[in-house]
């Protein structure tokens, strides 16, 4: 028990070696180790991404005649998710079934989990139909994934769906469930059918947390009601609770949908003073509304501001760059934030390329917007369906529009792509 608690420790720590050294101890020690002690070590390698020990563990506790449980796979799944490797965490759940090893609930709600983040709402509930349809009961845990993967979606009646299920299932909601319903209706857009969850979350006696209130403030700015999301952030206050970066981010979003710059300055402002210093999404926020308010110089300010630190400027600051001056006709300038790209170790993503095309595509320049797509194409960047729309949006004839259709249609076959002469 001892040894298996100094693993745990050393793995919270990323101190891998020291666990190796640890699980040596117990062997020399004498002691078996448990089917515990190779969840703990799995989990520490994983965490520090030596995958290759991790499988070495998981094959090295049948030598002592330890077939791999569910705790075991579960902590391999787990170690896998928290790694970012959900590819490899699906096929050890593959792996799990096919030695007979039956899932559990916490298996299931980590696969839910899984492809709820990944948008795969879909899957999800193919996984929770296969858990149930083998008497494996789902817990409260196991319904919350399940709501926040349909919430991901803005599938708010699938969400309300699972959630009621819940109910007859005889398992009460807590604060993460409602929290996930909530967010199901802010994704949807309905920032009042949020509201009623909201309160009867309230009535039923479950106390919102800082998630709840959040929630809210991103419900009623992604609405457009940038008051309603003050009055939440105001009352968040009121009763104590501390607003986060996360929650002066989300009002900042609400004033900044309605192009209030002098309340995102005040916003902003307010970080500061409350010891919160506006970190690169913050600063990337205010450099898209200054840009769309055509605030030029106030933009470049903020970019200057940016590169000296202490936060730096991603990929996301120079595409925002380059699509204002391209939609405002600067194109020098769009080109000249384009080629300094390299300069700077950033590499143009899909969205740098497609908003450079947009830049020409708006001005009817096909044979511009064909170079840059062939440029995009050996830079081994692979469009997108908005990279095809813009295209699309560049032609000025049917011949040119057959052209570009050609271009698509061989792109996703997933052949080399050659552009007309």
């Amino acid at each position: 028990m001892c040894y298996n608690l100094l693993i745990d420790a050393y793995g919270q720590k990323y101190l891998y070696k020291k666990a190796e050294e640890t699980y040596v101890d117990l062997l020399q020690a004498r002691c078996i180790p448990t089917e515990d002690t190779y969840a703990l070590l799995i989990k520490v390698y994983c965490a520090c991404g030596l995958l290759g020990k991790a499988e070495a563990a998981f094959v090295d506790m049948r030598k002592y005649g330890l077939p791999p449980s569910a705790i075991v796979y579960n902590a391999y799944i787990d170690g896998l998710m928290k790694a970012r490797n959900p590819q490899r965490a699906i096929e050890i759940f593959q792996r799990m079934k096919n030695d007979g090893c039956q899932p559990s609930t916490d298996t299931y709600t980590l696969l839910i989990n899984l492809h709820g983040k990944a948008s795969q709402s879909y899957m999800a509930l193919k996984l929770f139909n296969e858990m149930r349809s083998k008497k494996c009961r789902p817990d409260i845990c196991t319904y919350t994934a399940l709501v926040n993967a349909f919430a991901r979606e803005g599938l708010c009646e699938k969400a309300e769906e699972i959630f009621e299920q819940m109910q007859e299932d005889k398992l009460e909601p807590d604060v993460y469930t409602y929290n996930a319903l909530m967010e199901a209706y802010s994704r949807a857009g309905f920032p009042y059918g949020a509201a009623e969850i909201f309160s009867l979350m309230r009535h039923m006696g479950c106390e919102p947390d800082r998630a709840s209130y959040n929630i809210m403030v991103d419900a009623y700015g992604r609405a457009g009601l940038h008051e309603d999301a003050q009055a939440v952030f105001n009352e968040m206050k009121r009763l104590g609770i501390t607003p986060t970066m996360k929650s002066h981010m989300l009002l900042l979003c609400a004033y900044s949908k309605a192009r209030n710059v002098t309340k995102c300055e005040e916003i902003v402002n307010q970080m500061s003073e409350s010891g919160l210093e506006p970190d690169t999404f913050v600063l990337n926020s205010m450099m898209h509304l200054y840009g769309q308010l055509g605030q030029f110089e106030k933009m470049e300010e903020v970019l200057t501001a940016m590169e000296k630190g202490p936060y730096e400027a991603d990929i996301s600051t120079y595409n925002i760059l380059i699509n204002i001056y391209g939609r405002a006709g600067f194109f020098e300038r769009m080109e000249g934030i384009f080629q300094s790209l390299a300069t700077k170790n950033l590499k143009p993503d899909v969205v740098t390329w497609t908003s450079r095309l947009g830049a020409y595509s708006r001005k009817k320049l096909y044979r511009k917007c064909l170079e840059i797509f062939e440029e995009m194409i050996d830079a081994g960047c692979h469009p997108d369906g908005g990279t095809a729309k813009v295209l699309l949006s560049a032609c000025s004839s049917e011949d040119q529009i057959e052209q570009v259709t050609t271009v698509i249609r061989t792109m996703h076959k997933g052949m080399k792509i050659a552009l007309p002469a």
